[in-house]
């Protein structure tokens, strides 16, 4: 692991300063209670509570609000990995396709394991100047750890070009 993705993952996994980058960069998921429990190079668990900013009229939680947790499973893997990276490495949502299996009326856990198969895309696209999209998992569970919903998330990593002077 590099410097900087340590770092990265320190600021993650510091409750706190995950709340204020939440707070500032993605209000919504601060409202709605997404919050990262843990995330090391190759996994990251993002929860989102049931309660009354995140549900629907089902009672239960909003899709919205699930697909936001699945996603940030996913994202903090990627910008961990492209994390103050020289050359710089833009990263883009290409794709969201959910599976929903039952109602979330509790605090449902996504967990996104694939944190080496993103650090793969991105060297490859560093090492071929070519873009790279990945396809990866985040499956959400409840309490009774049953699966809830699962989503494959296709990421887009390409290396930014340099402006010409």
């Amino acid at each position: 692991m590099n410097n900087y993705t340590q770092n990265f993952l320190q600021l993650v996994n510091n409750p706190f300063k995950i709340r204020l980058f939440l707070l500032a960069k993605l209000p919504s998921a601060y409202f709605s209670g997404v919050r990262v429990l843990v995330a090391d190079e190759e996994k990251c668990v993002v929860s989102v509570p049931y309660k009354w900013f995140s549900k629907n009229p089902f009672k239960s939680t909003y899709f919205a609000c699930l697909s936001m947790a699945a996603e940030m499973s996913t994202g903090v893997l990627a910008m961990a990995h492209v994390y103050k990276r020289n050359p710089a490495i833009s990263m883009l949502v290409m794709k969201v396709q959910g599976n929903f299996n039952k109602k979330a009326t509790g605090r449902t856990h996504f967990t996104c394991e694939d944190g080496n198969l993103i650090r793969q895309s991105i060297e490859q696209a560093v090492s071929t100047g070519e873009g790279r999209m990945i396809s990866v998992k985040s499956y959400g569970r409840n309490e009774a750890n049953e699966i809830v919903a699962e989503f494959d998330i296709t990421w887009s990593f390409k290396v930014k070009s340099t402006p010409s002077i």
